[in-house]
């Protein structure tokens, strides 16, 4: 199973932290002799040694220059900027305003070949109506600092939905049956998008499963995520969005995903779960 993406994120910056350690170690100088020949305090040293402090490119070039390994400069800039795109705080996401973030899904989903989405706790963007889209974004809305750009948010957001009728995409959607359920929005919202769903799950390149609350399952719910042709996991968490690029850990979420299908249901199955939350909502 996947592991946490805050986790993941910092494993990724600790590892950049133990190879520069190492070029320190191999170079035969203590902490305090790299810290005299780069020209700040042993204190930043440390910090960067534990991972509790990101390198700039220029002390990478400062630190490798001190060991006598400018060899590595390049690939160590490489892995810190990689580690320094994976973990994005939503506040800086949302300060340029709600349509920009969109446009940033949108530009990935019309670039993809295969998409695919698990979700514990929403409907997936791309499958979300305009009422209940508006209803998830405005909550970003109430608590962010940005631009009131609400209405240009959701219209962004529905754009991401012609690749389920138009391009050369394939979509693979999987949710918990506590979707449905989820009071997001209003009753007339919620019921409109759960009528959306069932015409969706008809489309010949879509692909919708629901895992039941019935299901005898070795893996519990996990966070919502999504991967983009085999090549990149965005998960959202409370704080941030976190971008996973290595083939391992997106391998680790495929696997995830993979298995959590088993214990999804289709066709006339799902559909008689949607119907039933349909009719709950009185």
């Amino acid at each position: 199973m996947a592991s946490s993406p805050s986790s993941a994120a910092q494993s990724a910056r600790q590892a950049l932290a133990d190879r520069l350690q190492d070029l320190r170690r191999d170079a035969g100088l203590t902490g305090r002799e790299l810290s005299a020949r780069c020209g700040w305090h042993p204190a930043k040293t440390t910090r960067i040694q534990k991972g509790e402090s990101a390198p700039s490119d220029s002390d990478i070039r400062a630190w490798c220059a001190a060991c006598g390994a400018e060899n590595h400069i390049p690939a160590l800039i490489a892995a810190s900027r990689s580690v320094a795109s994976m973990y994005v705080e939503w506040k800086r996401l949302q300060r340029a305003g709600l349509q920009q973030l969109q446009e940033t899904y949108t530009r990935s989903y019309r670039d993809s070949r295969l998409l695919r989405f698990y979700s514990s706790d929403v409907v997936p963007g791309m499958l979300q109506t305009p009422g209940y889209a508006a209803a998830i974004l405005s909550r970003f809305a109430d608590r962010a600092n940005s631009p009131d750009d609400l209405e240009q948010a959701v219209a962004q957001r529905m754009l991401s939905t012609g690749a389920m009728y138009e391009g050369n995409h394939r979509i693979v959607c999987l949710v918990e049956e506590s979707v449905l359920r989820h009071r997001i929005a209003e009753p007339a919202v919620m019921a409109d998008q759960l009528v959306q769903l069932l015409s969706i799950k008809a489309l010949p390149r879509v692909s919708l499963g629901i895992i039941p609350f019935t299901a005898l399952r070795t893996i519990w719910p996990v966070e919502t995520f999504h991967v983009v042709d085999d090549r990149l996991v965005e998960v959202e968490l409370v704080t941030a969005r976190v971008r996973v690029t290595s083939p391992h850990e997106v391998g680790e979420y495929l696997e995830t995903f993979s298995e959590l299908q088993e214990f999804a249901v289709y066709g006339r199955e799902a559909g008689a779960l949607i119907a039933s939350a349909i009719d709950a909502l009185g």
